[in-house]
């Protein structure tokens, strides 16, 4: 098997009195909490999610 590329997300806004399509984008990528780090697959559907909220989530490793 192919290894996959993954990488590593991290919640850096809280999602305090946003709405709620970006709080259930949050809970879709695995985050809830600030600071919290998730080690993710790189596919497109990731890197959209993580698109759409850029004041929210930053890529800390690839």
């Amino acid at each position: 098997m192919a290894e996959k590329k993954t990488i590593v997300v991290k919640q850096v806004g809280s999602p305090i009195r946003r709405d709620k399509v970006q709080r259930a984008t949050l809970i879709g990528l695995g985050l809830n909490k600030m600071n919290k780090q998730r080690e993710l697959i790189d596919t497109p559907e990731v890197r959209g999610m993580i698109n759409k909220l850029p004041h929210l989530v930053r890529v800390v490793g690839e």
